[in-house]
């Protein structure tokens, strides 16, 4: 098959703790996008989200890549790639400037200069910040402003939410990458990346919770007004399960998951009676267990799951006050009835985040465990829309602000 130029397609590499997945797109019309390439491929070179291990994280990033290169006939050499971990936090900022021009009319450069301000904050020398939105402006006291560029005032004031993240951690991701022969081209919150693909505008603009509920971390981000303005991430993640049901049951891990990839229920009152017979899962072992007792294991870990997600929604003053509710990605949102007990617990709507404006080579991209690479794909498919691009100006943006700061640091 001919390979088709670097401007045709889009690729998404998303770097988790158990798996890797590499996303392929090509331009379908003038803003939509068609898969014509998935590679996932296992890994152990990831703890939480950080990468432990470069060379077993580089070969999964190299396999991965391959096994999509074969499917889409091209050959990758750039991506945009997911940031994941605990490392990660944020934070509100405002920055104020003075309206430049002498008819007061704000221009662009004013409200370069006013988001430059906001980006002013202290942290630590080993941080750096990954991305940024600003929110809304203010001008003379106007607020909820979404464009001032052309309206007339003196003072311009802007709210602006700042993600920021480890540059040892950050660094050492860019080196997998590099070391796999892949140019990065931009980096993304794996939860953000996870909203582009499944978040509607009206979810975000009513106010909404998307949870990415990955092997080891779970990743929050909470909208309102089309905009994100609280993000975290959680060291706890569908792995925690497995290893409750390997302690519970008394069998291995690899068992373990299979019985909750086939059996496993978030609602042990929706389970039977029926018992599970392990050796038909894996000949050595031997015994049955119960569906219902592996189900109120899996509900334990949940609890423990959504009541760490309703302290991060409490944080933002938005536990049980997001009118579109929450919506649930990630691996860890393919276990049934897991809607039904994030409702129980959270107290707001919960529904699957499937991504459904992307089309593609296989329906099953149409699963919640995808939504975080085709979010990368389509951030790169639309770098040069501000909110879900780290744009060379961001870049030296950041820097510039990480060197000022330094120099008040000890």
């Amino acid at each position: 098959m001919a390979k088709k130029s670097k401007e045709e397609f889009y690729v998404g590499i998303d770097i988790g703790s158990s798996k890797i997945t590499t996303i392929v797109g090509v331009p379908e019309g003038e803003n939509s996008l068609r898969v014509v390439g998935v590679g996932v491929s296992n890994t152990t070179g990831l703890k939480k989200g950080v990468v432990n291990e470069i060379e077993e994280t580089v070969s999964g990033i190299s396999e991965s890549v391959e096994i999509a290169e074969r499917m889409a006939g091209i050959a990758i050499g750039e991506a945009y790639i997911n940031v994941n971990g605990p490392h990660i936090k944020s934070v509100n900022s405002r920055g104020v400037i003075a309206v430049g021009r002498a008819d007061h009319e704000v221009t662009r450069d004013d409200v370069f200069r006013a988001e430059d301000a906001s980006l002013a904050i202290q942290m630590p020398s080993n941080r750096e910040i990954l991305q940024y939105f600003p929110r809304t402006f203010t001008l003379d006291g106007q607020e909820d402003i979404k464009d001032p560029i052309g309206m007339n005032g003196i003072r311009l004031e802007v709210e602006t939410h700042i993600i920021t993240a480890s540059e040892p951690a950050m660094r050492t991701v860019s080196k997998c990458i590099s070391q796999a022969g892949i140019k990065e081209n931009g980096k993304v919150l794996s939860a953000l990346a996870s909203a582009k693909a499944v978040l509607t505008k009206r979810q975000r603009e009513l106010g909404s919770a998307l949870i990415d509920i990955g092997a080891s971390t779970t990743g929050i981000c909470v909208f309102e007004e089309g905009e994100v303005f609280y993000s975290s991430v959680l060291p706890v993640g569908s792995s925690h399960i497995t290893n409750d049901i390997a302690i519970g049951l008394r069998t291995s891990l690899d068992v373990a998951e299979k019985i909750k990839i086939k059996f496993g229920d978030a609602n042990h009152k929706k389970v039977t009676k029926e018992n599970i017979d392990l050796s038909e899962i894996d000949m050595k072992e031997e015994g049955v267990v119960s569906k219902k007792h592996v189900a109120e294991i899996i509900e334990a870990r949940l609890f423990e799951l959504f009541r760490m997600v309703q302290d991060e929604l409490r944080k933002a003053n938005r536990d049980g006050l997001l009118p579109a509710g929450a919506v649930l990605t990630g691996g860890g949102a393919r276990l049934t009835n897991i809607c039904d007990y994030a409702k129980e617990v959270l107290k707001i709507p919960v529904t699957i985040g499937i991504p459904e404006e992307v089309r593609g080579v296989t329906e099953k991209i149409k699963d919640p465990m995808y939504a975080g690479p085709i979010g990368l794909m389509m951030c790169a498919f639309e770098d040069n829309i501000h909110h879900f691009s780290v744009s060379r100006q961001l870049e030296e943006i950041s820097k510039r602000v990480k060197k000022v700061f330094k120099i008040f640091l000890p």
